[in-house]
């Protein structure tokens, strides 16, 4: 019966394909593809049936449009918090799923993992890895967000979750970018890779090169959307790696990951029609805390997600693999976000203190004014008291000229009760000139006669 549900499910969308679907219906089936499976893989056979239906009646009830179902859809939401929160509150963390991982975001410190470096399909989270190669793109003036993007035959006949894109059709990149982190779209997926490298092909080996620069030891791409393909694979904490690289590098990503709703144009020769994304990342509505990021469905893969939240100054990521059902894996989620929020406080320094300037040798000064290259942050997980961080400038015992502003000067050191907890390099903030001959005659006849 499950089966066959879940192909008359295929056909509707198949025909919303075709038909454009009224405006708000289109955007239900979507959802309603990825609660089936995402990647367009068969529903899997293994998954809890009453958490299906408890999720698809929430899911029914917030796109309703009732009062009396939006509420029972709040409840069901609050129930969902509750039980993550109690999950999460002590010091024995309980996830389901077979691999997991918490990471902060903004120091890759490790607060929890299980099994977090077994090789899985990732599903649709193979999408965080697009994302980082277009926004290098674009900080490369590669691209630009206003650069239309036209749809060749092959990104067109992809399947799985999609937003129908025809042949010859044209999306600006901001647009695709939105079709990508909203709605999971594999064939958006393919058109910008296509739009960046010139070939799928080309862009994966990029992705692939960029995973390896990362330190993601155990991951292989094939493709650039996550359908299932023998041999494409990662692990929790090389997905956790490559999230972290997007957050902080590209803080921008959380004007599209946090988008619930948004219709699209789609402008074909058939005409313009309304088509609506729906954010795949139930988290968004059901987590205060929520920044995205991505989920991820197939029959191989099970259920995955990378869920990312900010609270207190601090952005937790957690990612959960494999996991038996949709419920299942925001549970998780949750969980963990809620252990990390609960455990851990953020030490902030700007480094902006004046530093003693550096002595120079053979240079047409005698000093250089020196800072520290960045600010320092630290993650405690013990509850500590941060207020007894101090930090201690380790200066190079001979700088000589000729020396240019940034040239590392020494180190400032941050020690918690005694312990060394972190270095930030200190460099030059301005260049100084070698000293010629005549200077340094000049120099020494000064010397001599005063």
């Amino acid at each position: 019966m499950r089966r066959f549900l879940a192909i008359v499910l295929s056909i509707l969308i198949g025909v919303q394909g075709i038909l454009w679907l009224p405006k708000g219906m289109e955007a239900r089936a979507e959802e309603a593809a990825e609660d089936t499976n995402e990647d367009g893989g068969e529903e899997r056979a293994e998954e809890d049936t009453d958490s299906a239906k408890e999720q698809e009646s929430a899911d029914e009830a917030e796109n309703a449009g009732g009062t009396e179902g939006q509420e029972d859809a709040a409840k069901k939401e609050e129930g969902i918090e509750k039980d993550a929160g109690q999950a999460g509150g002590g010091a024995g963390v309980e996830v389901g799923a077979p691999s997991a991982i918490l990471m902060e975001a903004s120091t890759g410190k490790i607060i929890y993992e299980k099994d977090a470096d077994t090789r899985r399909p990732p599903a649709s989270v193979t999408k965080i890895m697009t994302l980082l190669l277009i926004f290098d793109a674009l900080a490369d003036n590669r691209i630009a967000l206003e650069d239309e993007v036209q749809t060749s035959e092959h990104a067109a006949s992809m399947g799985g979750s999609q937003v129908f894109l025809e042949p010859g059709e044209t999306q600006t990149v901001d647009t695709m970018i939105k079709c990508i982190a909203v709605a999971s779209a594999n064939d958006a997926c393919v058109a910008m890779a296509e739009y960046v490298c010139g070939s799928e092909e080309e862009f994966v080996n990029q992705m692939n090169e960029r995973a390896r620069g990362l330190g993601m030891e155990n991951t292989n791409f094939v493709n650039c959307n996550g359908l299932d393909t023998e041999g494409h694979e990662t692990t929790a904490r090389d997905i956790a790696l490559m999230s972290k690289e997007l957050l902080v590098k590209y803080p921008q990503i959380h004007d599209y990951s946090t988008i619930w709703m948004e219709n699209i144009t789609h402008t074909t020769k058939k005409g313009s029609s309304e088509f609506g994304l729906t954010n795949t990342n139930k988290l968004i509505r059901q987590y205060q805390y929520a920044t995205g990021l991505k989920t991820g469905s197939t029959s191989d893969a099970g259920f995955c997600v990378s869920a990312t939240a900010e609270k207190n100054q601090m952005e937790m990521i957690a990612v959960i693999m494999a996991a038996k059902d949709s419920k299942s894996r925001f549970k998780d989620a949750m969980t963990l976000l809620n252990y990390g929020f609960g455990k851990c406080m953020k030490y902030m320094d700007e480094g902006l203190q004046a530093i003693a300037p550096a002595k120079v040798e053979k240079g047409m000064e005698t000093e250089v004014s020196v800072k520290q290259a960045e600010g320092f942050q630290y993650i405690d997980t013990v509850g500590a008291d941060l207020t007894k961080i101090e930090k201690k400038p380790e200066m190079k015992k001979k700088l000589e000229a000729p020396i240019k502003k940034g040239d590392k000067a020494g180190e400032m050191v941050y020690y918690l009760n005694g312990e060394e907890i972190g270095r930030v390099d200190i460099v030059a903030a301005k260049d100084v000139g070698k000293m010629k001959y005549k200077n340094a005659l000049e120099t020494a006849l000064e010397k001599f006669f005063m």
